[in-house]
């Protein structure tokens, strides 16, 4: 038996990047739902997403969908993937913290392993993976906090919320395996972010009316972020690195998406967060390697060779 093969520097140095991407975008929408409402705010992440990506498809002359199931298939994994999740978390970001909504999202990962094994034959919940997802409940259960249990108030519907998005997340991944496997990543990216700005474009003019662009240069700099960089850009470089590493390598990008919202939040809007969250994110930590596994067979393997 071999060592597990390390990173290379250039993974290494692309999970980085995409974790700054993503972790960033938690302050960029904040900043942005100072002057946007939430759902305008969603509609412009993904209308001018998929503009950008189906740019990019044709750039690239990659295979269109003709198929009309498809496009129905990629009308509901922009509903699921983005549409709710990006909504519901926009709309707790108004009251809670950038970091807490990170953490919360870091539980993506525990809620897309529980699902999977609901609705797909060939994922079993063994019992590794059944610790995992357990301690990453009781992180996610810390990170809210008992005082939000025992008081329901707007701060407890805004976490209830954000958790309610990466569920959607969860059974997003769950859809996406059953009925887009035969896609292009980022043909498949193209068409969930144009499904999913068939929903949010007309909802937000139903909402909010018709959208302003008298905005702060701040304002239109974190729209301008968030659609550029932290989707449009981050879906590519998400594609690049599970060619590259792998979807389970890839999920490292999980842990390290918390840290950077975190201090951003801290630097920028001088956010603070509870003891509890940070022990919350913790065992999200602990949760999601023993999901992962490779630390545990590392182990194992190092005491092996060394007996």
């Amino acid at each position: 038996m071999s060592d597990p093969h390390p990173f290379a520097g250039r993974i290494w140095a692309e999970l980085l990047l995409l974790a700054c991407l993503w972790g960033g975008s938690f302050l960029a929408i904040r900043l942005a739902l100072n002057e946007v409402p939430f759902a305008t705010s969603v509609a412009h992440r993904v209308f001018w997403a998929a503009l950008i990506l189906w740019a990019y498809v044709w750039w690239r002359r990659l295979p269109v969908p003709k198929d009309p199931q498809v496009w129905g298939a990629l009308l509901v994994m922009g509903l699921l993937n983005n549409a709710i999740p990006f909504s519901l978390m926009a709309w707790g970001q108004l009251y809670i913290p950038t970091g807490l909504t990170s953490v919360f999202n870091a539980g993506t990962a525990i809620f897309g392993v529980v699902v999977a094994a609901l609705l797909l034959r060939d994922e079993r919940l063994t019992l590794r993976k059944g610790a995992g997802a357990l301690i990453g409940f009781f992180g996610v259960a810390t990170a809210i906090g008992l005082d939000s249990v025992r008081h329901i108030d707007i701060t407890s519907l805004a976490q209830l919320a954000v958790i309610g998005g990466t569920i959607s997340y969860a059974f997003a991944s769950v859809w996406a395996r059953v009925h887009l496997s035969g896609l292009t990543p980022q043909v498949a990216a193209a068409g969930m972010l144009t499904g999913s700005s068939l929903i949010m474009v007309p909802a937000a003019l139903i909402l909010d009316g018709p959208p302003t662009f008298a905005l702060t240069a701040t304002t239109f700099a974190a729209i301008g972020y968030y659609v550029v960089f932290a989707t449009a850009g981050a879906y590519l470089l998400y594609y690049r690195l599970i060619a590259a590493a792998g979807a389970a390598n890839t999920m490292i990008v999980t842990l390290l998406i918390p840290p950077v919202s975190i201090l951003l939040g801290a630097i920028v809007l001088y956010e603070t967060l509870s003891p509890n969250v940070y022990a919350g994110l913790a065992l999200l930590a602990l949760g999601l390697i023993i999901l992962d596994g490779r630390l545990l067979r590392r182990q194992s393997f190092v005491s092996g060779r060394s007996s």
